[in-house]
């Protein structure tokens, strides 16, 4: 017979001391915790600006040039607008979520139909996109530096990876800084080359808006090419996870700021798809216009149409200037890949291990898979990585989005997001189960199996699959994997910024990164509570009866 009897206090020891790295926050910036109210010290504007500064990327520019170019204007710009309208909806929920708890898309993740160990997957997903775009977006840098300086791409690839590791090291402080500093530049840089054509070739965008593209798609709607194109654009669905990074720092939302903190959620979550849907339009423009002086190959390349647009006015300057660009861009957008990257190796690992060195060793992780990428030049296979990313991508993201839309509304899951392990299921089924059944589905789809246009719609099957699937998995298991037991914390009334010291490291969190613990026969921090290796689960397994036990305020609504 199993004993559930509650396990005995364990003896009094020495206090967990966390590696140097791991225990300054500054650097750390509470990667595997709730970003409690002391450290969000940011107004909802500085946030805001810091998330969308991350959007400076110029892999839009590449992307929408790459479906236009496959499959001509009418159905490239149908898909980067369906795209787009997929990914704001899908972000809005989970951007708010972010905001209102303090969490990022990891500790989301979690609570919203994943589970604690099912959300492991899903951080190698997160990881993958981080590491995937780092590669693109470095290689677009490498590209610059090549062209304007004459270094190798093999020698442009590392000094890419090198140069955020001092920036990204220092965590959201010096993020918000370089984004600030960089925007100006930036933003010249973005403008310039269209005011240019629009004075010197008017007529450009007339003779884009018939272009039937390289590949002989011709210049009509195509409903193969729509289904294709959206599926690339798709690839950048995940980018949700790296504003809700920055978002989990916006300030509570109060009546004051309620108006402020409404808009600069919405801008800095779902808004960057609009700017992005702009810069690949954009991009794809540039590109036309580039398209008989430099060739397809390097119409593909930022750079290349850059110093194209701009030569007319900045002559022998166009070079310079366009790089300049270029590498700011590139600066911008992988500080925030190498950054969101850490944070969701630091949550993979420290579940697999129940250890946590700290956040910035796993920068290098990160970066050295990147740089391995770029070095095999996955540039040249971009429309075939990001479209069959983007079945993956979409499922989980549609996963958590129809938890927390539909589930939470219904009742079928609880209305506030549980991310701490001690209260969790290793996997629920809701929404685990409905990304796996999914993307499965999905990628069988875009491999072929079920014909050409299950293959080319296969995003719009994962997508389907998922918010169908985790709602109706919720509802035949009646909810009953979100909690493993009740959050006898979280009950309403109590001020939600005191603080508890952990039992474990006796160092003091507010309340909602703090769980009860049987066997401390105390208070636990949620990142004690992760690394334990030794308790067995026993709080799931029997009632809390040695846990000190602590109130919160009433679940706030998203």
């Amino acid at each position: 017979m199993t004993d559930t009897a509650t396990p005995a206090p364990a003896p009094a020891a020495e206090p967990r001391r966390y590696a140097k790295l791991a225990a300054d926050e500054s650097r750390e910036d509470y990667a595997l915790r709730y970003a409690p109210h002391s450290f969000r010290r940011w107004g909802p504007g500085t946030v805001a600006g810091t998330a969308l500064g991350g959007i400076a990327y110029l892999a839009d520019f590449a992307i929408g040039a790459s479906v236009v170019f496959a499959y001509g204007f009418t159905s490239g710009a149908a898909a980067i607008l369906a795209a787009a309208v997929v990914i704001f909806l899908t972000g809005i929920p989970i951007a708010r979520a972010c905001a209102t708890y303090g969490l990022d898309m990891d500790l989301v993740t979690r609570g919203a139909g994943f589970g604690y160990f099912g959300s492991t997957l899903t951080s190698l997903i997160y990881a993958s996109f981080t590491f995937i775009f780092f590669a693109l977006e470095g290689s677009i840098m490498a590209q610059a530096m090549h062209q304007a300086f004459g270094l190798p791409v093999e020698i442009g690839y590392l000094v890419t990876t090198l140069i955020v590791i001092p920036i990204v090291f220092r965590g959201m402080g010096a993020l918000a800084k370089v984004q600030a500093w960089t925007q100006p530049v930036w933003l010249i840089g973005l403008v310039l080359p269209f005011l240019v054509l629009a004075f010197e070739a008017p007529d450009a965008w007339g003779a884009f808006t018939g272009f039937g593209g390289t590949e002989g798609a011709g210049a009509g709607f195509s409903w193969i090419g729509f289904g294709f194109g959206t599926g690339i654009a798709l690839s950048l669905i995940a980018q949700i996870g790296e504003q809700a990074d920055y978002l989990r720092f916006m300030p509570p939302k109060t009546p004051a700021n309620s108006r402020k903190w409404n808009l600069a959620v919405l801008a800095a979550g779902p808004g960057w798809v609009i700017i992005g849907a702009a810069k690949q339009l954009g991009g794809a423009f540039l590109a036309f216009v580039a398209l008989e002086a430099v060739g397809k190959t390097h119409a593909l390349e930022p750079i290349a149409p850059q110093i194209e647009a701009l030569r007319p006015w900045l002559g022998g300057l166009a070079l310079p200037a366009a790089a300049l660009f270029v590498i700011v861009s590139q600066i911008k957008i992988n500080v925030t890949n190498a950054y969101s990257g850490s944070l969701s190796w630091s949550n993979f690992f420290s579940r697999i291990t129940h250890r946590h060195p700290g956040r910035v060793w796993y920068i290098f992780l990160n970066l050295g898979i990147a740089l391995t990428l770029m070095e095999l030049d996955m540039f040249a296979m971009l429309g075939k990585l990001l479209g069959f990313y983007s079945n993956v991508g979409i499922a989980w993201i549609a996963a958590v989005a129809a938890d927390l839309v539909i589930n939470k509304r219904l009742g079928l899951s609880p209305p506030h997001i549980e991310f701490k392990r001690a209260y969790l299921y290793a996997v629920n089924p809701a929404g685990f189960g409905a990304m796996v059944i999914a993307s499965t589905v999905s990628i069988l789809a875009f491999f072929g199996l079920f014909g050409t246009y299950a293959e080319a719609f296969s995003t719009f099957i994962a997508a389907g699959l998922a918010l169908l699937l985790c709602p109706l998995i919720a509802w035949m298991t009646r909810g009953k994997y979100y909690l493993a037991r009740p959050n006898t914390v979280n009950a309403a009334g109590a001020d939600i910024t005191a603080t508890h010291d952990c039992a474990v490291c006796e160092t003091a969190y507010e309340l909602p990164d703090i769980a009860d613990c049987p066997v401390h026969a105390g208070p636990v921090c949620s990142l004690c509570c992760s690394l334990d290796a030794t308790c067995g689960d026993a709080c799931r397994k029997a009632p809390p009866g040695g846990a000190v036990i602590l109130p919160v305020p009433s679940v706030r609504p998203l």
